[in-house]
């Protein structure tokens, strides 16, 4: 063909709470995705001055030629894009995967299509800003990550910040969910440190640490409401924090120290995601906050006979995945100026029951917009060869890079068949494409 296979690209390249608790507002993701870009300067001061983007590996649209050996600028395909899950798939116990770091230069440009691909990371894992984790990120991967591209677990909950005055964030190391909560716009934000600096005996078997206590703020919880608790990120003091949870829902409209007659007069509790396990360093899957979620709910029905109802952000729910494709959208046009939906999203994930789960589900839930959402399963996370998987993905493979490199193709074949470059129709004579 005279054609090069870039050509065939022609043109610009939560869970979330149900709605009788979160009213969705199709222009949060659009605030989100502005609001955090801000971020993205504070990320460009952080990086040193020899680790520019122009510095990596990373090629830019001048580093590829056209067949006359002249520079040409690569082109960004609107035809599709990309959601990774973090943990397992390209991060795994804090250092990245070994194909994560080739798979993103493929999408950066380094491919033998000569295009490059929208993509935005969407992780359940929280207790930091997005802006810290883009830092993280940036440096195990080797690339610049924006926060205009990112969701943890808990960024929706930003969008409960008007609805709940004072509430109780739990998890995280130290401060962190404190100030990442406040960051969303929360005007008044306990935390189990507080309670605990306040009464002593609320956790008969945790005592603060010196530090603790420097940072815990005093008041007296006799005279608060607490609104909601929101789990930010996994429990450090799954005991203590247990307690204080049960103390709450047990209590009048949110009051320490007192006791509902019907139990039915606390605060809702969310949490930023459900996943019961998780993968890391160790060699078999950890506990995670859905396990937390399980527990409180277990502990709640053997002490008052009744159950309680909590409510989960993070994968699988459709909430994420719709906020995930208002960010999607928003990133794909304020960076590479595509004004329309992708006709296909490759999410890769590792985990079944969240990342396959929700991404089979949005896609057949008809609220995907107009995009077609993929699930590719790896093996490099949770999920392991010898198991059989709940939900099954479209496509199982053994890495990221495996993963991308799968999708590219597949994405060029469906070109191929259809007979067209971009949104330009051409003849197709003698090229035989087999059917998948």
């Amino acid at each position: 063909m005279a054609a090069q296979r870039g050509d065939l690209y022609d043109g610009p390249a939560v869970v979330g709470p149900p709605d009788a608790v979160h009213q969705e507002r199709r222009s949060s993701a659009h605030e989100t995705a502005l609001a955090m870009e801000i971020a993205k300067y504070h990320l460009q001061e952080h990086r040193s001055g020899d680790s520019t983007p122009a510095d990596s590996d990373v090629p830019t649209p001048d580093s590829k030629e056209d067949l006359a050996g002249q520079k040409a600028p690569q082109r960004t395909t609107d035809k599709y894009a990309f959601a990774f899950d973090i943990d397992g798939v390209l991060v795994r116990g804090g250092k990245p995967i070994p194909a994560a770091v080739d798979a993103l230069k493929v999408l950066n440009g380094d491919n033998e299509f000569g295009i490059k691909v929208p993509y935005i990371f969407v992780t359940n894992g929280g207790g930091k800003s997005e802006e810290e984790r883009c830092i993280d990120l940036s440096r195990q991967l080797e690339l610049e990550v924006s926060p205009g591209q990112f969701i943890c677990g808990h960024t929706p909950m930003r969008e409960m910040a008007e609805k709940y005055h004072t509430v109780l964030v739990v998890g995280g190391e130290g401060e962190k969910c404190r100030q990442v909560a406040e960051g969303y716009g929360f005007r008044d934000v306990v935390t189990p440190g507080d309670i605990i600096k306040d009464n002593k005996e609320t956790t008969p078997f945790r005592k603060l640490t010196d530090r603790e206590l420097e940072n815990s703020r005093l008041r007296n919880f006799n005279q608060v409401e607490i609104q909601a608790i929101f789990v930010f990120a996994d429990s450090r003091d799954w005991a203590g924090d247990q307690q204080i949870i049960l103390d709450l829902c047990m209590s009048k409209n949110g009051r320490l120290g007192t006791r509902s007659e019907t139990f039915d007069e606390g605060p809702p509790v969310f949490f930023s995601h459900n996943d019961v396990v998780w993968s890391t360093s160790h060699e078999h899957t950890r506990l995670g906050m859905g396990a937390l979620r399980a527990s409180v709910e277990a502990l709640y029905k053997a002490v008052t006979g009744k159950d309680l109802k909590t409510i989960a952000f993070g994968k699988p729910q459709l909430g994420t995945f719709q906020f995930a494709t208002r960010l999607l959208q928003q990133w794909r046009k304020d960076t590479h100026g595509i004004d329309s939906p992708p006709d296909t999203v490759y999410f890769i994930g590792d985990t079944p029951e969240s990342d396959v789960r929700g991404t089979n589900e949005f896609n057949e839930s008809g609220v995907s917009e107009d995009a077609s959402w993929y699930s590719i399963l790896v093996r490099t996370g949770v999920f392991q060869d010898g198991t059989q998987p709940r939900y099954a993905p479209k496509m199982t493979v053994d890495n990221v890079l495996d993963a991308v490199n799968f999708a590219m193709k597949r994405e060029f074949q469906k070109s191929m068949k259809k007979g067209t470059l971009g949104t330009r129709e051409v003849a197709m004579d003698g090229v035989a494409i087999e059917d998948e």
